[in-house]
C-alpha cells in the first residue's frame, strides 16, 4: 500500500513538471504577440502546422493533463479517506491553505482549460479538419485578440491564472521532493519553483488585459 501511494505521487509529480515545461512553452510564444504580431503568427503556425506537435506532442499532452487530473482527484480522494483528522491550520507550511486546497485550485484550472479548449482547440480542429479551410499563417494573431474583446472572459481568465499560481506554488517545488531532490540544491529549486509560480500566471493576466485594452 505505501509503495503504490508512493508510486502514485511519484508519477503525478511526473506529470506536472511535464505539464510545466508544455506551460513555459506555451507562455514564450504567448508573450511574443505582445511586442510582434508577425513572429506569434510565425510561431503558432509552425506549433500548428508541424506534425509532429500536431500528431504526437498534442495527444501527449492532453493525456498528461488528463493523467495529472485524474490522479491528483484520486490522490486526493485516498488521502481524505485516510486522513482521521483534518489538517490543522495551526500545523505549519504543510497544511497552508494551498496545500488543503490543491483539489479546488485543480477543479477552477480545469475549468479554464475547458474554456481555453473551446475557444483555441476546437476552432483550430473545425478549421482545418472539418472546414478544410485554405491555409492562413496570418490568422492566428487576430484569433487570439478577439477573444479578449470581452470583460468577463478576461477576467475568467484572470481569476483562473491567480489559481494556477496558487496550484504551481504548492506542486512546483513538492514535485521534486516526491521524486527524491533533496540537496544542497533544495533552496535554489524552491526559490525558482516560486518566481515560476508568480511570474508566468501574471505574464498570462498581463497578456490577456494587454490584448483587451489594446483591442
Amino acid at each position: 500500500m505505501i509503495e503504490s501511494s508512493i508510486s502514485r505521487k511519484v508519477a503525478m509529480a511526473l506529470s506536472g513538471l511535464f505539464l510545466i515545461f508544455f506551460l513555459a512553452q506555451h507562455f514564450t510564444i504567448n508573450f511574443t504577440s505582445v511586442f510582434s504580431e508577425d513572429l506569434f503568427n510565425k510561431l503558432s503556425h509552425f506549433m500548428g502546422t508541424n506534425p509532429l506537435v500536431q500528431f504526437i506532442l498534442q495527444p501527449i499532452l492532453i493525456l498528461g493533463v488528463i493523467f495529472h487530473f485524474v490522479m491528483g482527484f484520486i490522490l486526493e480522494i485516498k488521502n481524505r479517506r485516510s486522513r482521521k483528522v483534518n489538517y490543522s491550520y495551526q500545523s505549519g507550511i504543510s497544511s497552508s491553505w494551498i496545500s488543503r486546497n490543491m483539489l479546488f485550485s485543480g477543479v477552477v484550472i480545469l475549468s479554464f482549460l475547458g474554456l481555453h479548449f473551446y475557444d483555441f482547440w476546437v476552432p483550430e480542429i473545425k478549421y482545418k479538419y472539418i472546414e478544410f479551410l485554405p491555409d492562413d499563417s496570418q490568422r492566428y494573431y487576430e484569433e487570439l485578440i478577439h477573444k479578449f474583446h470581452s470583460p468577463i472572459r478576461v477576467a475568467f481568465y484572470s481569476i483562473s491564472f491567480v489559481f494556477l499560481s496558487l496550484h504551481l506554488m504548492h506542486g512546483f517545488a513538492s514535485s521534486f521532493q516526491s521524486v527524491g531532490v533533496n540537496n544542497k540544491y533544495s533552496n535554489t529549486i524552491k526559490t525558482i519553483a516560486i518566481a515560476f509560480s508568480v511570474i508566468v500566471p501574471l505574464g498570462f493576466i498581463f497578456i490577456a488585459i494587454f490584448h483587451h485594452l489594446k483591442g
